[in-house]
């Protein structure tokens, strides 16, 4: 029997219900939870925790965060998404010889990275 497992991912972000939608509405993440301080959602077998952020305490505006990366069918269309949700391109799309890379800064400065293979 293991010791430990996964339990989820935890973000702090300022806003949690528009981080919320963000994930819900631009990653099709089901969304299990949702308060003013506090939401859970789910990808898969994926846990994502949203915790609201301490008045001054956030991820440095564009400094490091952890990086949570997907597969996508169509990366444009799921760059566009993700834009009008607030996101920000970080660098321009790179084209692989085994796919599609990219790279955006999300809601309070977390980093997403897209992959949509050959």
């Amino acid at each position: 029997m293991a010791t430990a497992s996964f339990r989820w991912i935890l973000q702090l972000h300022r806003d949690v219900p528009k981080a919320a939608r963000f994930y819900e509405q631009g990653l099709d993440f089901s969304v299990n939870v949702v308060t003013l301080r506090w939401a859970e959602l789910q990808s898969g077998p994926l846990k994502l925790a949203l915790m609201q952020s301490p008045s001054d305490h956030m991820v440095s505006e564009k400094g490091y965060s952890s990086l949570l990366s997907f597969t996508v069918t169509d990366i444009n269309t799921k760059i566009s998404k993700l834009m009008e949700l607030g996101a920000e391109l970080d660098g321009s799309i790179k084209y692989e010889v085994h796919g599609k890379v990219a790279s955006l800064r999300c809601l309070d400065g977390h980093v997403l990275g897209l992959y949509e293979p050959s």
